[in-house]
């Protein structure tokens, strides 16, 4: 049913909100109660002054009950409703749903919004806690200082005849040890519960740059324009707090440099004009690597796009997530993503569509290139590193001829069952 036929639902749904039965709402309009039944239907078509009568006695607006069904809506309903089972038949009438029901058909929209957005969380605290190193050291430090008041604690349980000087430097050591205990379990409470104040999260050096580079929305025009040199933008820095996170900065606003030399931003956004995204046609327009131009794209922020870079070893360098697409910040990324694909063969260029959850629409298209990193050595092997570019596709331009695949973020927070790639159990699977 298409959306310009649904007035009449409109008209029922406000009737009934009104309580008002549609046998006073026919007579008060001069029509039979089979005809207002017809057009409740969505069976009869309705405009001019009927129309104009049946929105004053409903306290609307006539436009109100003409006006087509929010389109954002209906996409949020169809993407709640992504590998549900649920029929064509009945996904052809979510419009209609919209219309009769849009109370219900908003909590539904919201409530499949609040799933995505726990998913995400659960991506993020999954990788947080498997693999981060701050977390890590906490949790060893509580663990060993329990282990070491236990032991004293035994050595004066046990040993009865212990002198008294002893006694009391063993009673000294537990002292000290459980007020070691107490300071690390408040920081351990305080690094999973930022909200409690107990204690203050401390970023390792890979956070406190993504967070510098997310407040400046990777994108620095003054360092292009060489205005200001990347030395002096770290050292003003208030969110890199870390010497560790001031070098791995300093390396990337260097490396921002060296591509701004070779693609000026006023020049890429007017081929964009004339090529599009096109990035072999672009690279060969300014001739430089694919990786070169999807570090360029990545730092248009009216693009939104989103960009991953890995070495040889699986590390992942680099990360700008963007939301539906999440990058892990400590733990492995998904194996099958053409960035691992095109590892050892540099200057070769993969395109895949990808859906990283089921329960959402959203699609994007990543393309992926690697190229070699420093000059060649004899019977060295080379440095290889690989660069994933990551464009969300807009609904209405996914074209159905082309294989969406289907994949995680890494494998303890992916649900695909049968995966060739799975190298541990998912925690949303019930294999777990």
């Amino acid at each position: 049913m298409s959306r310009e036929a649904l007035t009449g639902s409109r008209i029922r749904e406000r009737r009934i909100i009104l309580g008002c039965k549609q046998a006073d709402l026919a007579r008060q309009i001069g029509i039979s109660a089979s005809y207002l039944n017809l057009i409740e239907h969505n069976r009869r078509k309705i405009g001019g002054k009927l129309l104009l009568d049946i929105a004053a006695r409903l306290k609307v607006d006539a436009s109100t009950l003409t006006e087509r069904a929010e389109i954002a809506l209906i996409a949020s309903l169809r993407e709640a409703a992504h590998g549900t089972g649920v029929s064509s038949e009945e996904l052809d009438r979510v419009e209609e749903f919209v219309a009769r029901f849009p109370s219900w058909a908003n909590l539904l929209a919201v409530s499949n919004q609040k799933i995505f957005g726990l998913e995400q969380m659960i991506a993020t605290l999954n990788d947080r806690i498997t693999h981060d190193p701050q977390l890590a050291a906490s949790v060893h430090e509580v663990l060993s200082t329990a282990a070491s008041i236990r032991s004293t604690a035994s050595i004066l349980v046990e040993d009865k005849k212990l002198e008294p000087h002893w006694r009391d430097k063993f009673h000294a050591n537990i002292d000290s040890d459980s007020r070691r205990l107490a300071a690390s379990s408040k920081a351990l409470v305080g690094f999973l519960d930022v909200d409690s104040g107990e204690a203050a999260i401390s970023s390792s050096p890979q956070e406190e740059v993504e967070a510098f580079l997310a407040a400046n929305d990777y994108c620095f025009p003054e360092i292009e324009a060489g205005r200001i040199k990347p030395a002096d933008e770290i050292i003003n820095a208030s969110n890199l707090t870390s010497i560790s996170a001031r070098q791995i900065a300093e390396s990337f606003l260097e490396k921002i440099v060296a591509d701004s030399a070779q693609v000026k931003m006023s020049h890429l956004l007017a081929q964009l004009e004339v090529l599009g995204p096109d990035l072999v046609q672009l690279a060969s327009k300014f001739q430089v690597s694919l990786p070169c131009i999807m570090r360029r794209l990545a730092s248009v922020p009216r693009l939104g796009m989103g960009l991953v870079t890995a070495d040889r070893s699986g590390a992942l360098l680099f990360r700008k997530s963007i939301p539906g697409f999440t990058i892990p910040r400590y733990g492995a990324a998904c194996p099958l993503w053409p960035l691992f694909q095109v590892m050892g063969q540099a200057g070769h260029i993969i395109s895949k569509r990808i859906q990283i959850s089921r329960h959402t629409d959203t699609v994007f298209q990543c393309f992926a290139a690697a190229e070699l990193i420093g000059s060649s050595v004899v019977n060295s092997a080379p440095l290889t590193e690989a660069t994933m570019l990551i464009v969300p596709v807009a609904s209405g331009q996914i074209d159905p001829t082309i294989l969406t695949e289907e994949m995680g973020s890494s494998c303890r927070i992916c649900s695909r069952r049968n995966c060739m790639g799975r190298r541990e159990p998912s925690i949303l699977g019930e294999e777990f």
